[in-house]
């Protein structure tokens, strides 16, 4: 079997709600979802979710070579970015032709991914992620149901704006999750999307964990910054999760032997076989592993092979546009079902039909950074819908009003 070529389509996921973080919000809930497909002379072709920037370069390591021989191909593509570097965007693009090498090499076994893999069970435990911020009591309320309805009995909000509406909206999620979970104790976990500075950060976790049990805070600083998470982590009771945002070995490595994570997390769109070596570093060191993502689908048949996956993020209960995947949810798990490779089945002209042409983030995008983020000392929101806007006291007691920010969704 050999690589032949490959395809690139764009679609959406219609979230039919605003959707954002502490850095913006999209109010139209429109988000873009980039498919790469890799195809064989065997006529059996992959399917990865990620970008495709740079990837007539990066193909170029992998085209004429047979697709089941993924590790060593995933080697030759970071070879290949070796000047420009793999980080970012280009670390994506490999990412996604991994998981699609990986798709090819279990269809070609006849097995779905999660067996190939060394996977027992196939029900992979789930979180609700609602990316929320937007959104009114009611309807948070509302969308926390709808999950505690397919057994959910964990939650993580967006937030890092207001301490008061933090503690507002866990305490009703926590009340929802309680209910349903008839008396039991739910999680409950906060991200923040790298808002905060370090002691914006203790001060605000400490001040909600007067009246609440937060399980992780998630990105309370900048991604890199070992030392500054740490500090968190000492200065707070709960579990600091981050790493999504991470790309290769040698960015997590600083953090670990810092102490600076306590939930070593992976984004679904750096592909699986970085997950794999991710979760063995974090094994190595104790640390449970937990995946990001809308659809990490990759990442939930890799989860079922490693001895310390926790939880997994489950994020819209309804596929993108043109997508169809071989899974559902049920008593709070994702279930992986039994058709070879991923299970992700593409089709093309549904999303041609839907007519989506990707377009740059805007100013107010969760993808862009806010320009006084980490700088607040006070912040106080105003939730009129459809629009977030944030008031923040800075620390030369001059109000500035600016678009409030989700963090990529």
């Amino acid at each position: 079997m050999r690589i032949t070529g490959y395809r690139t389509l764009t679609t959406v996921q219609q979230w039919g709600r605003p959707v954002g973080d502490a850095n913006g919000v999209l109010p139209h809930g429109t988000t873009t979802v980039s498919i790469v497909i890799v195809e064989t002379d065997e006529g059996i072709s992959g399917v990865g979710l990620g970008p495709h920037v740079e990837i007539e370069s990066i193909f170029e390591a992998i085209d004429g070579e047979d697709p089941r021989a993924v590790t060593t191909l995933y080697d030759r593509m970071l070879r290949q970015t070796f000047k420009a570097g793999h980080a970012g965007l280009a670390f994506g693009t490999i990412g996604a032709l991994d998981t699609a090498l990986w798709d090819i090499k279990a269809q070609a076994a006849g097995e779905p991914l999660w067996r190939l893999l060394g996977g027992r069970d196939r029900h992979v435990p789930a979180y609700a992620s609602g990316l929320d911020i937007a959104l009114s009591d009611d309807e948070l309320v509302a969308e926390y149901e709808t999950y505690a309805g397919y057994g959910l009995r964990a939650a993580k909000l967006k937030g890092g704006l207001d301490v008061e509406r933090d503690r507002q909206r866990l305490a009703l999620v926590r009340d929802v999750l309680t209910e349903a979970g008839h008396g039991r104790r739910p999680g409950l976990m906060l991200d923040v999307n790298e808002a905060w500075s370090r002691k914006q950060a203790v001060r605000h976790v400490c001040e909600l964990e007067r009246t609440l049990d937060l399980a992780w805070i998630e990105e309370p600083v900048r991604r890199w910054d070992a030392e500054g998470l740490a500090a968190v982590g000492r200065g707070v009771r709960a579990a600091v999760a981050t790493g999504e945002n991470l790309t290769g070995l040698e960015q997590y490595r600083p953090l670990i032997s810092a102490g600076a994570v306590d939930i070593v997390q992976m984004a679904a769109v750096w592909g699986v076989t970085h997950f794999l070596r991710v979760a063995a570093l974090a094994h190595a060191h104790d640390l449970p592993v937990s995946p990001i993502g809308n659809i990490p689908v990759g990442l939930l048949h890799a989860a079922t092979s490693v001895p310390n996956h926790l939880v997994s993020e489950l994020q819209d209960l309804r596929p993108p546009i043109g997508l169809r995947v071989d899974l559902h949810i049920e008593d709070g798990a994702f279930v992986l079902g039994d058709t070879p490779g991923l299970g992700v089945r593409v089709d093309e002209a549904a999303i041609v039909a839907a007519g989506h042409r990707p377009g740059s983030p805007s100013a107010d995008s969760p993808n862009v950074r806010p320009e006084r983020a980490g700088l607040r000392l006070l912040a106080e929101a105003d939730h009129t819908m459809p629009e977030l806007r944030v008031e923040s006291l800075l620390t030369n007691s001059v109000a500035v009003r600016q678009d409030a920010a989700s963090v990529r969704p």
